[in-house]
C-alpha cells in the first residue's frame, strides 16, 4: 500500500509559544499571505500620505523607524513591554491620530499617523505581530526570534 500524498491546501498547523503551545488565534497559511499583503498595502498608503501631506521625505525613514522605540516598554518586563508595544503597533491607534489629524486640520497629527501606519504595514509585511505578555518574541503572527518555526 502507497503512502497517501499531502495536499496542498492540507490546513498549516498553528505556530507556538516560546513553551511550545499554539497561540490561540495565531494566523497561518494563506491568511497570514494575505495579512503580508496587507502589511504591503498599509506601508506604501502610510507613506503616500505621509509625503502627500507635505512631511519632508528625508525624515520619512527615520520616523518609521523612530516607532521601535515602544520597545524600550521591555525593559520593565514582557507584560509592561508586549502593552507598550501593542499602543504603538496597531492601526486603531494610527487610524485614530490620522482622524484626529484630518477632524483637526493638525498636518502634525495627520503626519504622525501616517508614519504610525507605515511603520505597522512594514511589520506586518516583515511578519511581526502584536505581542503576546509571555515573550517578545511571542506574537500574534507566530514566533519571531532566533527559536522561532520555519516561516509558511
Amino acid at each position: 500500500m502507497s503512502a497517501m500524498p499531502s495536499l496542498p491546501n492540507a490546513p498549516t498547523p498553528p505556530p507556538t509559544l516560546a513553551g511550545g503551545t499554539a497561540v490561540p488565534g495565531a494566523v497561518a497559511g494563506t491568511p497570514r499571505r494575505w495579512l503580508r499583503l496587507e502589511g504591503l498595502a498599509a506601508l506604501l498608503a502610510g507613506a503616500a500620505l505621509y509625503v502627500a501631506a507635505g512631511g519632508p521625505l528625508l525624515l520619512l525613514v527615520p520616523l518609521v523607524l523612530a516607532v521601535d522605540i515602544s520597545m524600550a516598554g521591555y525593559l520593565a518586563g514582557p507584560r509592561t513591554g508586549a502593552l507598550v508595544y501593542n499602543v504603538a503597533h496597531n492601526q486603531a491607534v494610527a487610524l485614530l491620530v490620522l482622524g484626529a489629524g484630518g477632524l483637526s486640520g493638525s498636518v502634525p497629527l495627520v503626519l504622525a499617523g501616517a508614519v504610525l501606519a507605515a511603520h505597522i504595514g512594514m511589520d506586518r509585511m516583515a511578519g511581526y505581530g502584536l505581542k503576546y505578555p509571555t515573550s517578545f518574541g511571542d506574537t500574534h503572527l507566530g514566533r519571531i526570534g532566533k527559536k522561532a518555526e520555519a516561516p509558511r
